[in-house]
Parts: structure tokens; sequence; C-alpha cells
């Protein structure tokens, strides 16, 4: 399930774009203290802080991506997983097009709270959306409290599209995970694209009328990307 190299098309990780063929919101959720803003951070910048603070609220990257002769821009919502903030963040659920629930390898509690995540996304965004599980922390192998084929089962179990283990720290699966998010998720359009496109000609020859066609609301419509993000003293 984690093995997606071969999968992938030829790709590029693009600096200073400014036009993109596709914008997708992707938002960042799970426990506190798991590595999500490292996660984010090693993604999209490939840097790692070994003491980040905890984010409060939310703090926003983004990641742009060439797949083939398409550009993509990949606006990530890395947000806090601080129980009292929680009410805080449920707005930035809406119009995501991928959700990525992250626990730690090394945490029991951060896994067994997987499933709560999971219900708080199927309540607050589109049935469509895509998810992804991350155990991050793989190079705290030592200390391991899952197992790879526990967190398998698990999304076998509730359809979740992809799972991986990855380390904000040495690096390991971390860009080709959002690599895999950005292709998964143009693939998705595209096909939506040409379902769209086939509905509205057989609308077209079954009436033969002429009308104005409007698309639904694209689940990958993207909100104001500015940031309000404060810290607190806790590495997460």
């Amino acid at each position: 399930m984690s093995n997606i190299s071969a999968q992938l098309p030829k790709y590029e990780i693009l600096k200073e774009e400014t036009s993109f063929d596709y914008i997708f919101k992707i938002i960042i959720i799970g426990d506190s203290c798991v590595g999500k803003s490292c996660l984010t951070l090693r993604a999209c910048k490939d840097e790692f802080e070994s003491c980040y603070t905890s984010t409060v609220g939310y703090d926003f990257f983004k990641m742009d991506v060439k797949i083939n002769d398409k550009k993509i821009n990949l606006q990530i919502w890395d947000t806090c997983g601080q129980e009292k903030f929680r009410s805080l963040i449920s707005n930035f659920y809406r119009n995501s097009s991928l959700a990525i629930i992250v626990y730690s390898i090394d945490n029991q509690n951060s896994y067994n709270n997987i499933g709560e995540w999971l219900n708080e996304i199927r309540e607050l965004t589109n049935p469509d959306i895509k998810i992804f599980l991350i155990g991050n922390k793989s190079d705290l192998a030592n200390f391991r409290k899952i197992s790879k084929q526990k967190a398998k089962s698990f999304c076998d179990e509730n359809g979740i599209d992809y799972f991986t283990e990855t380390s904000a720290k040495s690096g390991e699966n971390v860009e080709i995970t959002f690599v895999y998010a950005a292709y998964l998720l143009m693939k998705e359009s595209i096909k939506q694209s040409n379902k769209n496109i086939r509905n509205v000609s057989e609308v077209r020859t079954n009436s033969h009328i002429s009308f104005n066609f409007v698309e639904d609301e694209p689940s990958n419509l993207i909100l104001d990307g500015s940031s309000t993000n404060q810290k607190s003293k806790c590495c997460s």
C-alpha cells in the first residue's frame, strides 16, 4: 500500500510558480505532538526543526508540483491537535480535497484517536474527500507501539485511500506521499471533468434545446490563504 514510486510518472518540485492547472486544498489533522507541522515543513521546504512549537489554530503552507505537463498547487492547512482548540478548526475542513490523519508510531493514544478524527472528517467534509493515514516518526522504530499491519488493517476496514509511514526528521516517504496526493487528486479531477462533459452532452442530445450548464461547486475551491498562526511552547 505504501509502495507508490512505481505508480507515479516523472515529477518535479516547482519553485516560485504563479500559474497552475490545478489547485487543491489539503488539511492535516491528528493529535498534538505527532509531528504534523514538522511533516508539512519537510514536504514544503525540505526543512526540519527538532523542537517545532505546537500550532495554535492553523498554519498554512504550499507545495507546487509538475506531473507530466500539468502544474499542481497544493494548499496545505496544518491544524492544531489540542482538544481546547478543536472547535476553532472545524471551518477549515470546508472544501478540502484531501485530509491527512497523522499519528506517531511511538504513541498509542495518537493511534487510538484515529477513529475520532476520521468521524470528524466524514461529518464536516464532502463525501468524495480522499483520506490518507500517516504513521509519523518512523525513525523511532525501536520505540514502536503500533505495527504497520495493524494500521493497514484499519485502513482496509475503514475505506482509507492510502497509508504509509514517514519520518519528518529523515524525510523518509514525505515528499513522495504529497506528490502522490497531487497525482491522485489530478486524476480524480480529470475523471470528474470528463463525467460532467458527458452529462452535458447527453442532456443536450436528449432535450434538443440549448441552455447554460453550471457545474456543481468544485470540492477544491480554495479560500483565502492568509495565516494568523501563533505558537505555544511545546513541540508537535
